[in-house]
């Protein structure tokens, strides 16, 4: 099945419930960038939340970037991800692997570390983009974006996230944002009934595992709130906007006289997108025709 972003809500619009499963979505990421177990989970996390905290924003254009910056061996973690239902992203150290927790559960935490800065940027189509930095609380990035979102937008949220990686890829991948809105948060007996609810969630991954999609998910968690399934199914996936013309135009801003060196010393160029790995290849006479291209411009000016 595809993967599929879905939202509803619940309490008469007091509760916000986004549900998204991206299994094939970070198993391309880990193909493209040949990911350890550990790294493919932290990666896919995070993809995963980008997704879902991109899904509250109105613009068409609007985006989500989150970074996290930890004291452990995967060092860092960058995901762009939009409204549209795209998403990208990498990791520093792609191959570093860690042996399983005291739970037997890939061990993000430690990969990523405790001690560092979750960073959100919130790109709302227009002006300036919305900034925020927060201290990682646990590296795990569930709880560090759970902690930004009720210290930075003082909203009471619960994020669930989850990658499983198998012996022949990610079998099961997704991630479930629930929110109470300020009319319902003043309600004691509501926050305690989901906060109990959501305790006994012992991750999203056996749930789908297990068969069960994503109007399933949320009908076991406020089915009897009033739950109203929004219309539009939103396909997600891994994609990436760079092109080579994007590649040629970034050579072109290094100037002529590197330029004439890559061409003496290398017989050409290659460029790495860091976001999805694709290489690309331009040979010495592209580097010429750029060179051309600048002295035309600069004849010009």
């Amino acid at each position: 099945m595809a993967d599929q972003l879905i939202r509803a809500i619940a309490a008469n619009g007091g509760i916000r419930v986004v549900g998204v499963t991206t299994t094939r979505l970070v198993e391309v990421a880990k193909q493209r960038h040949q990911l350890s177990y550990v790294a493919t989970a932290a990666l896919g996390r995070t993809l995963t939340a980008g997704l879902l905290l991109a899904s509250s924003m109105k613009r068409p254009e609007s985006r989500v970037n989150i970074r996290v910056k930890g004291d452990g061996p995967l060092r860092g973690i960058l995901v762009d991800a939009g409204l549209d239902g795209t998403a990208r992203g990498y990791v520093d150290n792609p191959q570093v692997e860690l042996p399983p927790n005291a739970e037997s559960k890939l061990d993000v935490g430690a990969a990523v570390g405790q001690k560092g800065y979750l960073y959100v940027v919130r790109d709302v189509g227009y002006g300036y983009p919305y900034s925020s930095t927060v201290e990682l609380v646990s590296g795990e990035i569930g709880d560090d974006l759970t902690h930004y979102l009720m210290n930075s937008e003082q909203t009471p949220s619960a994020l669930v996230l989850g990658v499983f990686v198998g012996a022949d890829g990610v079998e099961a991948a997704g991630g479930l944002l629930l929110q109470v809105l300020p009319k319902a948060a003043q309600d004691e007996a509501l926050v305690s009934t989901l906060e109990a609810r959501l305790s006994t969630l012992t991750g999203f991954t056996p749930l789908l595992r297990a068969g069960k999609t994503l109007p399933q998910i949320f009908e076991e968690l406020v089915g009897d709130m009033g739950l109203e399934i929004l219309p539009g199914t939103q396909l997600v996936r891994f994609n990436c906007p760079c092109t080579y013309e994007r590649m040629l135009g970034a050579l072109k801003l290094l100037g002529q006289d590197e330029l004439q060196d890559m061409i003496e010393t290398d017989d050409g160029a290659e460029a790495i997108c860091h976001f999805c790995n694709e290489v690309y290849i331009a040979n010495s006479q592209q580097l010429a025709d750029l060179i051309t291209e600048l002295k035309q411009e600069q004849a010009q000016s």
